[in-house]
């Protein structure tokens, strides 16, 4: 996981901003990245939450404007919070670190989409096997004719999920095969009422979702993918559910607690799409709005 370019904590009496570096809080300490931005969302609009560094027990929550990070340090500083767990929390300010040159540009770096130009050549030898299963899937229109050009490896330490997202429409086209491998993980599906879901909701899997936990505004499901098994998604599953993993070192499943791995790795495969997505959703499809 990369960290953030955020600097040295600040004391309370230092420059405010719109950053806070909190302690006592994260997934080590049994805080989802979802629960804490539930409960911080209460104090204004969040651009995110994010590891402070690899303990899992230090968080930095970064807020649109200073006003609303400084409501936030008064209210939980030094104090126990219901909401989560009843944990003090030890909260400073942050600052981003400047920088004398970035890696990418501002441009570069909201770009969420596929560049066709620059296809750095076949898929490993050692997915021959997984492409060849796939195309043999049962009761897939156009089958014959999948031809996968995209792959992505994660791996996801114990406690690490995915946030909620939509592979972007215009980047790929309409199958998603994804391959668990090595520990079991519960995937949860969201359908947001329309216009219900945050700015920029068709997104890479980096974007924080800042929805609470009991938010009525989308509908809820989840499945479990067990070791070794494929998932598929077409069709409105794939167009228009948001989909996620959240961040638990335990799942519930049909009454039993199945415990994750120390690591969970994913194979994803795609094929990317060379022209505007047409897709039955355009409330949901960057290509339409």
């Amino acid at each position: 996981m990369g960290l953030p370019r955020f600097g040295r904590p600040k004391g309370f009496e230092g420059d405010s901003s719109p950053n806070l570096y909190v302690a006592n809080c994260g997934p080590a300490v049994g805080l989802s990245y979802d629960s804490i931005a539930s409960v911080f969302s209460a104090f204004g609009e969040l651009k995110g939450v994010f590891a402070a560094d690899d303990s899992g027990a230090r968080v930095i929550v970064s807020y649109r404007d200073e006003s609303s990070a400084t409501a936030a340090l008064e209210a939980f500083d030094g104090h126990p919070c219901p909401d989560l767990g009843g944990r003090s929390l030890h909260i400073r300010y942050s600052v981003i670190q400047p920088t004398s040159q970035d890696f990418v540009s501002i441009k570069e770096e909201e770009t969420r989409n596929v560049n066709t130009r620059r296809k750095l050549g076949e898929l490993p030898s050692f997915v021959s096997l997984i492409l060849e299963r796939i195309s043999s899937f049962p009761n897939l229109d156009d089958s014959a004719n999948i031809v996968l050009d995209q792959l992505t490896v994660n791996e996801y330490p114990t406690g690490v999920g995915l946030s909620p997202h939509v592979d972007t429409h215009s980047a790929f086209e309409g199958f998603i095969f994804s391959l668990s491998l090595a520990g079991p993980c519960i995937m949860e599906f969201r359908q947001y009422a329309e216009c219900a879901w945050l700015p920029n909701h068709t997104s890479s899997p980096s974007m924080k979702m800042q929805s609470p936990e009991d938010d009525k505004s989308f509908l809820r499901r989840a499945i479990y993918l067990p070791p070794r098994s494929m998932l598929l998604l077409s069709g409105e599953a794939r167009y228009a559910w948001h989909h996620y993993i959240p961040h638990h070192k335990i799942d519930l499943v049909k009454d039993s607690v199945i415990r994750r791995g120390s690591r969970r790795v994913s194979f994803t495969f795609r094929k990317v799409r060379t022209g505007p997505c047409q897709c039955e959703f355009p409330q949901y499809c960057d290509s339409q709005r």
